[in-house]
């Protein structure tokens, strides 16, 4: 797993189940609907969901700026947790690790899901990422980021219940 704790880490409550949750977490497709930087995703050599060493494509923006990277999933406990590995793409130099954990409320009124991210980025590479994202403070964009999708994805998740 990886090393040290997470740089950026963010909580949500939501009502729905955890099998709910995890079933919109390990979606990437989905999930860039929710993201802030990541604007689209899709899947690589044949693979359509969510398994471990399956890979996904993501093309990210910060205004006029774009890149691609490629994700390997490197986790998927069902109901549970959900990480992936992210690398420059095509080069392949890690940039970061996310994963979703997911608990149940004790009450059984819904869950908790963590969004946690690791950098991972070689010292040597950082003002490289730097020009091209724009970003200068990337555990502080990305702590902003993991704010906003959470927003959106309990809006999402909730949005869905029965009346």
């Amino acid at each position: 797993m990886p090393f040290k704790d997470p740089v950026a880490t963010g909580r949500v409550t939501v009502n729905v189940t955890p099998a709910e949750a995890y079933r919109v977490v390990s979606d990437p497709l989905l999930m860039v609907t929710f993201a802030e930087e990541t604007v689209e995703a899709r899947w690589l050599r044949g693979a359509t969901h969510a398994t471990v060493g399956a890979r996904f494509r993501g093309v990210n923006r910060n205004g006029r700026r774009r890149w691609v990277t490629t994700c390997t999933i490197t986790e998927t406990n069902r109901n549970r947790r959900f990480a992936y590995e992210v690398a420059t793409a095509p080069l392949r130099i890690p940039v970061s690790l996310w994963r979703y954990d997911i608990d149940p409320v004790p009450d059984g009124t819904g869950c908790v899901i963590t969004e946690s991210n690791w950098i991972r980025v070689p010292r040597w590479f950082r003002p490289i990422t730097t020009v091209l994202t724009g970003v200068s403070d990337r555990v502080g964009a990305n702590r902003a980021h993991i704010a906003t999708t959470l927003d959106r994805l309990k809006s999402h998740l909730e949005s869905r219940q029965p009346a």
